[in-house]
């Protein structure tokens, strides 16, 4: 079992009840391997915790950004706790030492990882709300997230790349930028696609995925890295 005592120091915030701390780290596929009477996975807590994080943001960016209008609050929002965002935070934080999850699931890495520890960090503001109320979980959450504002709406990350990419490729060339498929490969139930995005005829960038719109939006998210933009 981790020394969830560490983990308290850490974040600044030790809880009564332990019982729930452990719960919101602990994974479905742990409790398959490691069943114990009345152990409870993380799921329930996540669900709450989701709620309780939506709500701490949406408070936070409608005070701070009182020009921005509500189809652009949203944007943000989403931009602020979706799972690379709060995967990240999770990340700095250090929560994947203290995961409870089976010898199968602890393997997994990329996206798989990610998704675990983005909905632990959500089951973990959902455990210190019940532990101690809304105010101590909006301080979590303020501590962990609200840093990120700032650079979401200066660099326009709450945009998808390829409007990201369209936008400063006008503002800074003044060019449209286009997109050509470069080729595509694999059977019709796992095609992969392959594109590339161009100022004029000056390839940027190419990106890769199992539609021409992923395809697109990576290789607009790889145009972005290349010009420094």
């Amino acid at each position: 079992m981790p020394n969830f005592s560490e983990f308290q120091e850490k974040i600044g915030y030790t809880f009564k009840n332990a019982e729930l701390l452990q719960q919101a780290f602990t994974h479905r596929s742990y409790l398959n391997e490691n069943r114990q009477p009345g152990r409870q996975h993380n799921e329930r807590l996540e669900f709450l915790g989701d709620a309780v994080l939506e709500l701490v943001v949406t408070e936070f960016l409608f005070a701070k950004y009182p020009e921005k209008t509500e189809g652009e609050l949203t944007a943000v929002r989403a931009a602020l706790v979706n799972t690379q965002s709060i995967s990240s935070a999770a990340t700095n934080l250090g929560m994947n030492d203290y995961l409870l999850l089976s010898r199968g699931e602890s393997k997994d890495t990329g996206r798989a990882r990610q998704i675990i520890l983005a909905n632990a960090f959500e089951a973990l503001i959902g455990a210190i709300y019940l532990d101690s109320g809304y105010k101590p979980a909006a301080e979590f959450i303020a501590q962990q997230l609200f840093n990120r504002a700032d650079e979401i709406v200066e660099k326009r990350l709450w945009q998808d790349a390829k409007s990201r990419f369209q936008e400063v490729a006008q503002e800074k060339t003044s060019i449209t930028p286009s997109y050509q498929m470069l080729s595509q490969t694999g059977p019709d139930h796992d095609k992969r696609f392959v594109v590339g995005v161009f100022l004029n005829s000056e390839k940027i960038a190419q990106g890769e995925g199992r539609s021409k719109q992923e395809a697109e939006q990576a290789a607009a998210e790889k145009g972005l890295a290349v010009k420094g933009w």
